[in-house]
């Protein structure tokens, strides 16, 4: 690996967290780097790191001038894929690559991958858990916060891969031993253009496996399961019914394998679809790997969910506080709602141009709404006519307007159907404020007892 890009300029476009990570693998392997980034250097959280390693920063703007002698270009997720400095790119005819493709570059072990709207990281975390239960070092890497360039170089035995549609547009080599597509639905549509080009992206999870790898999908998703079926290798399908052959499934709330035997894998705690959905396909993609059905079983009940999908942060005079803060589009808030009871929303935020109307199936599971950011009004026309709606200025007001309207005892749920962005860093810093909120609530009816 140390000689792999010797002698090679690349530019990494973007200084982020991914470029970093990209840069050092590069600077690892012998590289000249030039990172390219639009934000001024002052706003460059990772400039002294970049410096450290012995990138070249040219910030404040793209210029075509930073590719000039480049022979490769290494893009990070969230750059656009119309972005002049990739255009410029291409009219040159400067391949370009993005964390995944540079990712299967550099890894000498199999690895799986694993995509879809809703329910990546759980269903990551859960193939990596049940590897690890199987006595296989496996990590979980990728969109998930450890970028795959960098998992690739540590020396683990498998790697599990959380790949975003932004992540698989530039890929090539890339090639999973086993490739998981959870579902579809209309998401970042102001970043790909069209539900098709979203769907297309997704198949790349798939596209460049062989005849003996396996691609693990939604028997229940009818668009997700339209893209799987061009796969062409082999085909192992999850559901949330009972299974049939070669399937993964469930017969009442245990879950059941027929794929080469029998298996019956327990019963799968939570309380959302979404989770025992994610459940099913981890299981069918570690038992594809070759994990015995035990360890499987193992795995899926030691895992314990990441923060803000789905976990109780506070309870309050009788009212249950749930921060599913990365359900950031309709779909994720759907899975949320149907796991709820007259239970009071927080939702709102930026909604990405996705239609928003399909929350008001669920009303009926609601005793009222409190909304907030860009997509405020239009939630709150949705809604109004089934519950009462009210507007917050911040999540800490919506956090308090929600306390009050919920029974007692209660349940207010934050599943915001839309990003976090116009309000917030990410939906991390969504969350942990509803949580600090909802706590404040609890220390202040403590106080006056």
């Amino acid at each position: 690996m140390t000689e792999a890009f010797a002698g090679r300029r690349v530019v990494v476009v973007g200084g982020q967290v991914a470029g970093l990570a990209a840069a050092r693998a590069l600077v690892a392997g012998g590289a000249e780097v030039i990172v390219s980034e639009q934000r001024p250097e002052g706003e460059l959280a990772t400039l002294a790191d970049l410096r450290a390693i012995g990138a070249t920063v040219r910030a404040g703007g793209h210029d075509p001038v930073h590719l000039e002698g480049a022979t490769l270009v290494v893009t990070s997720p969230g750059v656009p894929q119309d972005a002049p400095i990739l255009r410029w790119a291409a009219e040159r005819d400067i391949p370009i690559w993005g964390e995944l493709e540079l990712g299967a570059r550099l890894c000498t072990v199999p690895y799986l991958a694993v995509t879809g709207t809703n329910g990546k990281t759980t269903t990551t975390g859960m193939i990596a858990t049940c590897l690890r239960a199987g006595g296989i070092d496996a990590i979980a890497c990728g969109n998930i916060g450890h970028p795959f360039p960098t998992a690739a170089l540590e020396g683990h035995e498998a790697l599990v891969v959380e790949a975003s549609s932004f992540q698989l547009r530039f890929v090539d080599a890339f090639h999973p031993r086993v490739s998981v597509l959870l579902n579809l639905s209309p998401d970042h549509l102001d970043w790909h253009g069209s539900v098709d080009a979203y769907a297309d992206a997704k198949a790349n999870v798939f596209r460049r496996q062989a005849s003996g790898d396996v691609h693990v999908a939604n028997r229940d998703d009818p668009r997700a399961a339209e893209v799987s079926t061009i796969a062409t290798t082999r085909l192992v399908w999850f559901r949330l019914g009972p299974p049939g052959d070669g399937e993964v499934g469930y017969e009442g709330d245990e879950l059941v394998s027929r794929l080469d035997e029998e298996a019956h894998l327990g019963p799968i705690d939570g309380e959302r679809a979404g989770y025992r959905a994610d459940a099913a396909a981890a299981a069918a993609a570690a038992l594809a790997s070759g994990v015995e059905a035990s360890a499987v079983a193992e795995g899926l009940a030691g895992y314990v969910p990441e923060h803000h999908r789905g976990e109780t942060v506070a309870d309050v005079d009788g009212v249950r506080f749930i921060d599913n803060s990365k359900a950031t589009n309709v779909h994720a808030a759907l899975a949320a709602l149907d796991g709820v009871r007259d239970a009071v929303l927080v939702a709102g935020g930026r909604a990405k141009g996705v239609d928003l109307s399909p929350l008001a199936s669920r009303a009926d599971r609601l005793r009222g709404a409190v909304v907030i950011g860009e997509s405020a009004n239009e939630i709150a026309v949705l809604l109004g006519d089934a519950v009462p709606v009210r507007r917050a200025g911040s999540i800490e007001e919506a956090t308090r307007m929600a306390f009050d309207a919920a029974g007692r005892p209660g349940l207010v749920l934050l599943a915001p159907a839309c990003a976090s962005w116009d309000m917030f860093v990410d939906y991390r810093e969504r969350g942990d404020r509803f949580a600090a909120a909802a706590r404040a609530l609890a220390d202040e009816v403590v106080a006056h007892g």
